[in-house]
């Protein structure tokens, strides 16, 4: 009998350890994903993309270390994109349709990005705005995140963030926010401490297991508090100046509008700080190479100033509401410094991810989105596709529901 175990024991062993062998290969070529979204900062909020007055030198650099999405659209306010990029859906599929009085609650029902990784076998975190639900069972942690850093509502110092509301004009500073459905007290200014916490989750990992780290920015969204470091950068400048001659015209801007780009300039260069020391901490750990990183906006600006000759801001479907920059990197997957032209959409996230991650796309629901993986690595057959589908984009202002379609004519539907 005990030979007859021993042989049981070890024909198991056999024909097991090289599944298991082949899981964990598996599990090492999946690659890590960093996905970067800031708030409401517009196309022409960058070096890269043709303004003389902000600094961005870490972004425009990850510009040319990555692929360029140069036709990328999103929902022209916050919570629709944000559903949209989760789900891989159209926002008025999920239940979120604006964003507030109960419009940015998307249905527990919905399979998230964060739920579709972890079934792939990665750890998932999440830290800044998420704008999807503040309470059960519709907080990061319900939706498919294993650890969350968030504040409530749309943004830091509104009514709904009641933990941050009182503080006024220091609403970003030392606030208290909601780590795992909890308060907790935190020093500094809000995008460090977001950056601080996503790179604290990065050192935590397994080099044996792939993670999904979701980093919202809620900056540079109103009110426009930034340190005062940064915004000695920025004081004196005439953010209407410098854009003569280039074929661009720009938006008459107040001297409100002036003002509040200098503030959003401060902000926007402390973002690219902080997205400097996350990537520095990449090289340190050595995943660089093995990691896709993301970087977005959610919509256009607030307020008037340079978006690239495009007409409209946030809250419009034209296309200064709704084309954002998009850049993928990943060094081990990727040529660097390509561009990529077709016609794509928030919705597509998902499914691309799903098929650079080894995940599966949820197969019970429709999925509105489109893998352009393939795009990526310059195979066009399947650029067709994206030009001659629809685009559909609904806002809270003038034109409630518009579809566009390249090149861009817009059409009145019901849905």
């Amino acid at each position: 009998m005990r030979i007859y175990n021993a042989f049981c024991f070890l024909f198991i062993a056999l024909i097991t350890n090289p599944v298991y062998a082949s899981l964990q290969q598996t599990k090492k070529d999946q690659p890590n994903v960093i996905l970067i979204i800031t708030d409401d900062q517009g196309y022409g909020d960058f070096g890269f993309t043709g303004n003389p007055h902000v600094k961005t030198p870490v972004i425009d650099n990850l510009a040319q270390e990555s692929v360029r999405l140069n036709n990328f659209y999103v929902s022209p306010v916050c919570a629709p994109t944000r559903s949209s990029l989760m789900t891989g859906r159209y926002s008025l599929r999920t239940g979120v349709r604006d964003t507030y009085n109960g419009g940015a609650t998307m249905a527990t029902e919905e399979i998230t990005l964060a739920e579709m990784l972890k079934d792939a076998g990665y750890e998932t975190g999440a830290f800044g705005k998420w704008h999807l639900g503040d309470n059960y069972p519709f907080r990061p942690g319900d939706q498919g995140f294993d650890e969350s850093l968030i504040h409530l509502a749309g943004g830091m110092g509104q009514p709904g963030d009641f933990t941050t509301y009182f503080q006024k004009d220091r609403s970003y500073f030392d606030p208290t926010l909601w780590y795992n459905g909890k308060q907790k007290s935190f020093l500094g200014y809000c995008s460090d401490i977001f950056t601080n916490e996503a790179i604290r989750f990065v050192e935590s990992q397994s080099p044996d297991k792939p993670f999904f780290m979701y980093l919202a920015f809620n900056a540079p969204h109103t009110p426009l508090q930034v340190p005062d470091e940064y915004y000695q950068k920025y004081k004196d400048i005439d953010p209407s100046s410098g854009f003569g001659g280039n074929g661009m015209p720009m938006p008459e801007m107040s001297e409100k509008d002036k003002e509040d780009a200098r503030k959003v300039y401060a902000m926007v260069s402390n973002i690219d700080d902080n997205i400097g020391k996350l990537m520095q901490k990449l090289d340190d750990l050595n995943i660089s190479e093995n990691t896709i990183v993301i970087f977005m906006t959610d919509n256009g600006p607030q307020q008037f100033r340079y978006v690239a000759g495009m007409r409209g801001k946030k809250g419009n479907v034209y296309r200064g509401g709704v084309r954002v920059p998009f850049l993928i990197k990943y060094p081990k997957g990727l040529k660097p410094n390509q561009e990529v032209n077709a016609t794509l959409a928030h919705i597509d996230v998902l499914p691309t991810l799903a098929e650079l991650c080894q995940a599966k796309v949820p197969t019970d629901r429709e999925i509105d989105g489109l893998s352009f993986a393939g795009l990526l690595e310059e195979k066009d057959e399947n650029e067709a596709a994206f030009e001659e589908r629809p685009l559909f984009f609904t806002g809270p202002e003038s034109c409630r529901n518009c579809m566009r379609t390249s090149p861009f004519k817009k059409a009145r539907i019901n849905w």
